[in-house]
């Protein structure tokens, strides 16, 4: 894990369910400072109320406001990027609004903290990034690009900025988990095709991999981890067993599948363990990684429907009560 000993963090879109976990782990490090910067100030009022430790300042602002990001951004030397219009839905019938939080926030996050001197920066990703259907994830394919990218664009400058790309978070907001929960007493619950696979990740392992990312990264790798799928239809099964389930067709955007590495993507991918590392396609990136990870076979995707780890019912329903 990297070490955050005396240093300043910000994280946007700070009162999320993935910056609240993020907050709460860095707080159990020696760190300087954490600055919690997003747009809504009842959020931030009920985080305030929770978290008391006096390193947390509260910062209100938008990712689209440049001026208001130079501002934050003095003094910082770590940046998460976590703020997204991230509704399928909701960017799909208000596409110029996804672009410019997704798009011109990540381009005015990247300025911001090259002219301030950040040391490191990781955004948050999406498996909707990767061979986009819908508008959410083409705006995050851009913004993965523009912060890869960003690397050649901070010249002599010393930031570097990296990439975490994962999928479904459990017991995140707009999880499909508490939906379920919530409509189960009606008896029918709503899927939308029983072939829906998804991959699946823990909030825990979600800041777990962000922080061990930021140790890893050189500037300019995708990071993803290794992660289980689980099927839609398991998922109905374990929350709601005694329902009846009601297909109701594939929603404007939705896919069947998710991927999260793409067989072009594949081919500057590197394997570890634990996770995969997308690097690069500069000059600049001397393929540093090949020592000690191992490249992908011709052919090869990683995507929810052929992944070799799955959650059975019984894990799901395990994840499910621990919400």
């Amino acid at each position: 894990m990297f070490n955050l000993k005396g240093k300043t963090i910000l994280v946007t879109g700070g009162t999320g369910s993935f910056g609240k976990k993020f907050i709460s782990t860095i707080l159990q490090q020696d760190i300087k400072k954490v600055i919690v910067f997003s747009r809504d100030e009842l959020k931030q009022y009920e985080m305030a109320q929770e978290f008391t430790d006096s390193r947390i300042r509260f910062f209100i602002g938008d990712v689209r406001d440049k001026d208001r990001l130079y501002r934050a951004f003095d003094g910082v030397d770590i940046v998460i990027h976590a703020a997204a219009m991230k509704h399928v839905g909701a960017c799909e019938y208000n596409p110029f609004e996804a672009v410019k939080t997704n798009i011109h926030g990540a381009q005015n996050i990247i300025e911001a903290a090259i002219d301030r001197g950040v040391e490191k920066v990781i955004a948050l990703s999406t498996d909707k990034a990767a061979s986009p259907l819908n508008l959410y994830g083409a705006t995050k394919l851009a913004s993965d690009k523009l912060f890869v990218a960003a690397n050649s664009y901070a010249g002599d400058k010393n930031t570097g900025f990296s990439v975490v790309r994962y999928g479904n978070v459990v017991g995140s907001r707009g999880s499909v988990v508490p939906f379920f929960k919530k409509i189960k007493s009606s008896g029918i619950v709503p899927i939308t095709d029983d072939r829906m696979t998804r991959f699946w990740i823990t909030l825990d392992q979600g800041v777990q991999f962000v922080l061990d990312s930021l140790e890893r990264m050189r500037g300019g790798e995708i990071f993803v981890p290794k992660i289980p799928s689980m099927k839609v239809l398991d998922l109905a099964k374990a929350i709601a067993p005694e329902c009846e389930i009601e297909i109701v067709g594939i929603r404007p955007g939705e896919k069947i599948h998710e991927a999260m590495i793409t067989e072009d993507d594949a081919r500057q991918t590197i394997e570890f363990d634990t996770y995969f590392v997308i690097q690069p396609e500069f000059p600049w990136w001397t393929e540093a990684y090949t020592e000690s990870g191992k490249a992908l076979p011709e052919g090869f995707k990683y995507t929810s429907d052929v992944n070799i780890d799955w959650l059975t019912v019984e894990q799901l329903r395990s994840l499910a009560e621990g919400m």
